[in-house]
């Protein structure tokens, strides 16, 4: 952190909080899409309700490969009926562990970071949602940006 000289005694401002919002994300390759939902926790359950909603952007002729860490409610028991039951609509590949790097949606978080919260002082805990949130409606378009950012060659 930078303070001009003249400064003897800065005031930091933060909130004094340890909040966060939890959010589950993948984007389209092919148009840069990114579909997004905001959860309080991850587990099993609002895993399968981010699949569900996945599945209504699928083009019909179209099978959904989503390409995931290895976080342990990807895995879970419960979502193997559901995944069986939707096995030709969708399908999920796993990377090797410890390594983010090779996720895109990781590319997404980081962009998101950068344009949204880095160097921005938020009072509330909403106004850092609402931020993120008109970001996260902006890029529900198809875009470039995330095209781009997000491309596989």
């Amino acid at each position: 952190m930078w303070i001009p000289p003249e400064i003897k005694d800065p005031v930091l401002y933060h909130a004094p909080t340890r909040k966060i919002q939890g959010v589950l994300g993948a984007v389209q390759a092919h148009n840069g899409r990114l579909l997004t939902q905001f959860e309080d926790t991850f587990n099993a359950n609002t895993f399968q309700s981010f699949l569900e909603y996945v599945l209504r952007y699928r083009a019909a002729d179209k099978k959904i490969v989503l390409v995931l860490d290895n976080a342990r409610w990807h895995h879970a028991k419960i979502l193997k009926p559901w995944l069986y039951k939707h096995r030709h609509e969708i399908q999920l590949d796993f990377l090797p562990p410890y390594s983010p790097e090779m996720n895109t949606i990781e590319r997404v978080w980081k962009l998101t970071r950068r344009l949204c919260t880095h160097n921005r002082y938020f009072q509330y805990f909403n106004d850092l949602t609402q931020a993120i949130s008109q970001q996260f409606s902006a890029w529900m378009i198809p875009n470039e940006t995330l095209r781009k950012l997000c491309a596989v060659n």
